[in-house]
């Protein structure tokens, strides 16, 4: 893996360490936003290698009865610290394919 180049993350809508960042970004907006929203599923991700790692993820989760999907950004440092560097909304899930 080259340093700096941007990768997809294979296999991204299964891996636990991604899931485990989606999840974590989701409980960090909601704490900086005083919302409630609920982890649904990861779509898809691609990573950076930096001095650490920035995850881009495109994830799924429901606010209320509305399921929506949102990107997020996340560094993670060499000594595993975990900041979420972007969490933004970016439309709608199709009705048809909600889990």
């Amino acid at each position: 893996m080259s340093l700096g180049g941007i990768t997809v993350v294979e296999g991204s809508e299964n891996n636990l360490e991604i899931q485990e960042l989606a999840r974590f970004a989701v409980e960090d907006y909601n704490k900086k936003e005083n919302t409630n929203l609920e982890f649904v599923k990861v779509i898809s991700a691609k990573k950076q290698v930096v001095a650490g790692v920035i995850y881009y993820i495109k994830l799924e989760a429901k606010d209320c009865e509305s399921y929506n999907i949102y990107e997020t950004k996340i560094f993670v440092s060499l000594q595993n610290s975990k900041e979420v560097e972007e969490f933004k909304l970016v439309g709608d899930v199709p009705s048809n394919s909600t889990t």
